[in-house]
């Protein structure tokens, strides 16, 4: 029987990460993984292969819509070849992969492909796809199996013209109309990337906005750009009933006043979160608690309920993002080096990958004003930039929300231009408890998006932003 100081169940971005640090850290390492390609969700059908499709559905609407803007002309229509598309959605998604094998390879990690259920708490079964199986011991057990798409309770998903975003990344055709019910970020960003290539889309959305975890003024903004878009919003509508027939769904609602609403459509994207992952695990052989909602129990150090297992990312609790799911593997792996990391879970921060991107980090206004905090904000538009002019990313804002007697930071948020990357200054900022006079004495070049950064910083510390 092999042994190992480290077995990983799971190999998405916190399994494979754990894995890796642990092996840099000097423990015998082993990965079990219930798929043929390493990556989990995120690499395989979720943020890679969704940010492909974004971009590829960008390029495809600033050749229509904006090319001639900017003096550039097309001889002839300008044409969607979706299966190119997905293939190169696919190709990403296999290079990105093969990268983590090597990785895996690089720092001798073992890679088992089968599914992963304990015997007991040191001991773990593997079945093969063939049918075998083969046991192997660990001292020590790091559970990163991760989420899948949740649905309603009355929604039956035959994946093909009901679907989870899971099919939406391979469909055959463009929709002619695509109902999303949800209006969170993988809704919304799916959405977008069938709205550019031409389906009417609906949202359909059970609370009063979209993207309602987020601070209110972005879901405010990000509404307003995708409706000047023509994207259509059924907000504060409760699905009683998505039913096929044939070629076409037909989603019935009630909307907040009791009436009925029936919206017709040929595919139906159900996009109203994801799950914990724990089929197969046999957790209570091993003593491991999932709680009523499916997620595994965890102290602040990530153990289980018992002591050398230990649970991170979608399957605990806590926002379910990639980036969240390696940081706690990273800090198993130290904890078990000995190391003393840490994470501070205020500081994580959200991302939506529409066009313009959404950002944020720290508190919404919405949270202060709940928990009584004294605090000031400032704000700065992102069409006062010059950089947002050259390049026609005019639509949204920075905003800072800082102690109103300390200066110190708590909360940014962001929609524009390159948000997904411009949220990491804030998250720098933060996590050295920055002030926002501190961001606006830093020197910020000119011309970039980051200026709006400065200038909200300004704006939050006295009222003094220059360019607005």
């Amino acid at each position: 029987m092999s042994q190992y100081d480290v077995a990983v169940i799971g190999s998405g971005p916190g399994g494979y990460v754990a894995a890796i640090r642990c092996a840099q850290l000097g423990m015998k390492t082993a990965i079990i993984e219930k798929y043929s390609t390493l990556g989990g969700t995120c690499l395989n059908v979720g943020c890679i292969p969704s940010k492909a499709l974004l971009d590829s559905s960008h390029h495809y609407e600033d050749a229509v819509k904006h090319f001639e803007a900017h003096g550039i002309e097309i001889a002839g229509e300008v044409k969607v070849d979706l299966d190119k598309m997905i293939a190169r959605k696919q190709g990403v998604v296999d290079q990105t992969t093969k990268g983590i094998e090597f990785l895996m390879d690089k720092n001798k990690i073992t890679v088992y492909e089968g599914i992963g259920s304990f015997k007991d708490a040191t001991h773990i079964d593997i079945k093969k796809t063939d049918g075998k199986s083969e046991t192997i011991e660990a001292k020590n057990t790091i559970i990163a199996t991760g989420s899948k798409p949740s649905t309603l309770p009355f929604i039956e998903l035959d994946k093909e013209r009901i679907i989870t975003s899971t099919e939406a990344l391979k469909l055959k055709e463009i929709p002619k109309h695509l109902i999303v019910i949800g209006g969170g970020v993988i809704g919304l960003e799916l959405g977008q990337v069938y709205k550019r290539l031409g389906a009417e889309v609906t949202v359909v959305e059970y609370m009063d906005r979209i993207i309602p975890t987020m601070d209110g003024a972005l879901s405010k903004e990000l509404t307003k750009v995708l409706k000047k878009q023509k994207v259509q919003f059924n907000l504060s509508h409760k699905v009683k009933s998505v039913e096929r027939s044939g070629d076409e769904v037909i989603v019935k609602a009630d909307d907040k006043k009791g009436q009925e609403v029936e919206i017709k459509g040929d595919y139906c994207l159900v996009a109203v979160g994801r799950r914990p992952y724990t089929e197969g695990l046999n957790a209570d052989a091993a003593g491991v608690k999932i709680d009523e909602r499916g997620k595994i129990e965890v102290n602040e150090h990530l153990q289980t309920s018992t002591s050398n297992i230990y649970a991170i990312g979608d399957v605990i609790k806590g926002a379910m993002l990639a980036h969240k799911a390696e940081e706690e593997g990273t800090l198993v792996a130290e904890q078990l080096a000995g190391q003393k990391p840490h994470i501070d879970y205020n500081l994580i921060p959200g991302v939506v990958y529409t066009w313009p991107e959404v950002a944020a980090v720290g508190k919404t206004e919405e949270q202060l004003k709940e928990e009584g905090v004294a605090y000031k904000s400032g704000q700065f538009p992102m069409r006062a930039l010059g950089r947002s002019r050259a390049s026609m990313d005019l639509d949204g804002f920075v905003k800072i929300l800082a102690d109103k007697e300390t200066d110190e930071v708590l909360g940014v948020h962001m929609i524009g231009a390159r948000c997904a990357d411009l949220i990491a200054e804030a998250v720098t900022a933060m996590e050295f408890r920055a002030s926002a006079e501190d961001i606006s004495r830093m020197s910020h070049a000119h011309p970039t998006f980051a200026e709006a950064v400065k200038e909200a910083a300004l704006a939050a510390t006295e009222d003094r932003a220059l360019h607005i």
